[in-house]
C-alpha cells in the first residue's frame, strides 16, 4: 500500500476545495480559504469541528453562511484524505 506524502494530500484537499466552490466565483479563487481550512484540516480530527471552522472561514471571507451539511460533507472528505496512508498493520 503505497502512503501518501503531505503535499499529494494536500493537492488532492486543494483540489477538493477548489471543485466544492460554495459560493459560486470559480475554480481556483479560493487560496486564502482554502489556506485556513488546510491548516484546519490538520489541526482537527472531528468532522463536526472541522465542518464549524470551514463554515468560519468562508463566513469570514464572503459574510455568507454555507450551509453547516455542505461543510460536513467537505469536511468528511479532507479527513478522509488526511488519514489516508496512515494506518499501520
Amino acid at each position: 500500500m503505497m502512503i501518501l506524502e503531505t503535499q499529494d494530500k494536500n493537492r488532492q484537499m486543494v483540489k477538493i476545495l477548489n471543485e466544492w466552490d460554495p459560493i459560486g466565483c470559480g475554480y481556483g479563487m479560493y487560496d486564502p480559504e482554502i489556506a485556513g481550512v488546510l491548516h484546519a484540516v490538520y489541526n482537527l480530527d472531528s468532522q463536526h469541528e472541522l465542518a464549524i471552522r470551514i463554515q468560519a472561514v468562508y463566513e469570514h471571507s464572503f459574510e455568507e453562511i454555507i450551509p453547516y451539511e455542505s461543510c460536513l460533507l467537505v469536511a468528511k472528505s479532507l479527513l478522509a484524505v488526511k488519514s489516508m496512508g496512515n494506518c499501520s498493520i
